[in-house]
């Protein structure tokens, strides 16, 4: 197994597509966007369902995020905003968008229900709700043929609001930092899955030192 210091160098470079203005999740063509693959299954073994994120740029408006597991039958119990969704079937995306320290994870069940906070370390965390007058990201979840997916909008004027700033400068060139997950901590076969490696013993996705490189090209 790859050492936990490999896993430290081993950081992954994922490149975002910027799309026109008035692009939407429905008229994105999912196809020509260029995966992050959630291929590094760490501390369990036994089950690594293909897994891939995609994310994309929206002039104008902002992010749009879809993620895709291969999974057959996956749990989706929880139905309301910010329920431990990393029991059930989860897809899940965290993100330092300033390179503040701080880092908002966004975590989704098949349902398209979201647990979605902002801190610094798992324990000093604030429902992002709390900070947006109740707003979250929309998330839509879909069961299809064998696998199921999540696409989730990240709009720039709700991010900046949960962040407390007035504008962030994204466009060609923006760097940030963040990490794709695959997680059942409650399924048949508990997994951990992640497209940038974790250099943890124990399972543990709160570590935005493990992040990997985001660039809006």
């Amino acid at each position: 197994m790859e050492s936990r210091e490999n896993r430290r160098e081993n950081r992954r470079e994922y490149r975002i597509t910027t799309l026109p203005a008035g692009t939407t999740a429905d008229s994105v063509d999912w196809n020509a966007i260029p995966a992050a693959p959630v291929d590094n299954f760490f501390w369990l073994e036994g089950y690594t369902p293909a897994t891939a994120a995609k994310l994309v740029y929206v002039e104008g408006y902002g992010f749009i995020l879809r993620m895709t597991c291969a999974e057959e039958n996956p749990k989706a119990v929880y139905t309301e905003y910010n329920e431990p969704v990393y029991t059930d079937s989860c897809l899940e995306f965290f993100c330092d968008w300033l390179g503040d320290g701080r880092y908002i994870n966004m975590e989704m069940n098949p349902k398209g229900t979201l647990l979605s906070c902002i801190g610094a370390d798992r324990h000093a965390r604030t429902p992002i709700a709390e900070l947006s007058d109740g707003e979250i990201f929309p998330v839509k979840g879909e069961i299809l043929d064998g696998r199921w997916q999540v696409t989730a909008s990240i709009p720039s004027a709700l991010l900046c609001r949960i962040l407390g700033v007035d504008t962030v400068p994204f466009g060609s060139g923006y760097t940030f930092r963040g990490n794709f997950y695959k997680c059942g901590d409650e399924t048949p076969i508990p997994h951990y899955g992640m497209w940038s490696p974790v250099g943890t013993e124990k399972p543990d996705f709160h570590r935005p030192e493990y992040f990997g490189e985001l660039v809006i090209s």
